[in-house]
């Protein structure tokens, strides 16, 4: 958001969409919202989808084995808690979710396979899924061919927009051009070392990165590197940057490869009190794997840290860990995923309808009061509008909130300048 009075238009479009609101809490006995008439499903679904007169199927697809999987668990566990507290409410429409779940093993021609055995098969009415670039841009022609509709929950490059996916996440301006700007303007960063794993995501965000620091932040990149999914050894990298001496390491290091990226980066020396590093792709679901001691100090821009607070985000995190357990942790992209299953909800409702075509033309607008990053809403390209956020990674693995952007920030995936 720019302004005050663009916040308060959205906060009387809140106003004016409180039912939409309601329908949308994740408040297990809220009395009335189980109570709706339950509509004919011919009425519904006009399409042939797996809808009966108390069921709707959907279809989750993540990597739960493989090199991924370490990122893409949280999403999996946030799709199902949001999906378990719909259906105590009653579920969508008066019918019940059932979910299908596919697992894409970390293999982007396995996402593509699954996707097509969901939506042609299975005749899913929505998908919840993909974490990677790879595996989104696998799907994608699937989805639009065979008239699907995903739901996206990871921060990712920009570039792209469908009348068959609801990004969830936040893409490029939201997070990779507001958090250098962040770096330069509270760090003093002048010169980069761009670090990112070899696929599309960290490449192009790295394009756009580069772009902002050269052209519009008139800084200096000093190195930039690429290194395989799951790739294990970064001694070679180290004496690079050691050698290249940056303000600021930009790391967009995925998946498996964060844990010895981390621990090698602290072996030699470069800590926080050492080297600055911003990375946006640390959540405290990789912060597991990696341990908080090694990397301690080092900064990431999101747009949800568990540490928030607020009560939204109270709620959620203790429903959380109440399916989860107690040593469970929360990440950006387990954040975004729990959007999915409520904002796919509030759409089918306010569409009376299953029917793919009706859910894509109702979305924009959707908002989600409850959401515990705090209030979203879905923008007419389908992504959302969202708050930006540094932390500092602690020793517990959590983040300390270090800023937050001011406003919303709209979503605008093609941005002029960067392509």
């Amino acid at each position: 958001m720019s302004s005050q009075d663009d916040r308060d238009d959205l906060m009387s479009a809140s106003r004016r969409n409180f039912s939409l609101g309601m329908a949308a809490l994740p408040l297990i006995g809220v009395p009335g919202l189980s109570m709706a008439a339950t509509p004919p499903t011919a009425q519904v679904n006009t399409t042939k989808l797996a809808v009966t007169d108390t069921e709707v199927t959907v279809g989750q697809l993540h990597s739960a084995t493989g090199t991924m999987a370490i990122s893409e668990t949280g999403s999996i566990q946030a799709e199902q808690l949001a999906i378990d507290q719909i259906n105590a409410m009653g579920g969508v429409l008066g019918r019940k979710i059932k979910v299908i779940k596919e697992d894409g093993a970390s293999d982007w021609p396995t996402f593509a396979e699954k996707s097509k055995k969901l939506l042609v098969n299975d005749r899913v009415a929505a998908v919840f899924g993909c974490w990677t670039s790879a595996s989104r841009k696998a799907v994608l022609p699937i989805f639009e061919k065979e008239n699907g509709m995903l739901y996206y929950p990871t921060f990712y490059e920009g570039l792209e927009q469908s009348k068959n996916v609801i990004y969830t996440g936040q893409e490029a301006t939201q997070q990779i051009i507001w958090g250098l700007d962040w770096v330069q303007k509270e760090k003093g960063a002048k010169s980069f070392f761009l670090i990112g794993s070899d696929y599309i995501w960290p490449r192009t965000s790295n394009k756009i990165a580069r772009k902002h620091i050269e052209n519009f932040q008139k800084g200096k990149v000093v190195g930039e590197e690429y290194y395989p999914l799951g790739h294990t050894n970064f001694n070679s990298l180290i004496n690079k940057i050691k050698v290249a001496k940056p303000d600021c390491v930009y790391a967009i290091v995925v998946g498996g490869s964060n844990v010895a990226f981390y621990k090698q980066m602290k072996a030699a020396g470069l800590t926080s009190d050492k080297q600055l590093l911003l990375t946006i792709s640390v959540t405290e679901d990789e912060l597991l794997g990696i341990g908080g001691e090694n990397c301690n100090g080092f900064y990431a821009c999101m747009k949800y840290f568990q540490s928030l607070d607020n009560p939204n985000n109270k709620k959620f995190v203790d429903a959380f860990k109440a399916k989860y357990g107690a040593k469970a942790v929360i990440g950006d992209v387990t954040q975004a995923a729990y959007l999915g299953p409520w904002l796919w909800k509030a759409t089918v409702e306010k569409a009376g309808s299953f029917d793919i075509d009706k859910v894509a033309a109702a979305s924009p607008g959707i908002e989600f009061k409850e959401a515990p990053e705090g209030y979203v809403k879905i923008h007419e390209n389908h992504h959302l509008w969202s708050k930006a956020r540094i932390g500092q990674i602690q020793m517990d693995g959590q983040f300390k909130m270090i800023a937050e952007s001011p406003n919303l920030i709209e979503p605008n995936p093609f941005p002029k300048g960067y392509q």
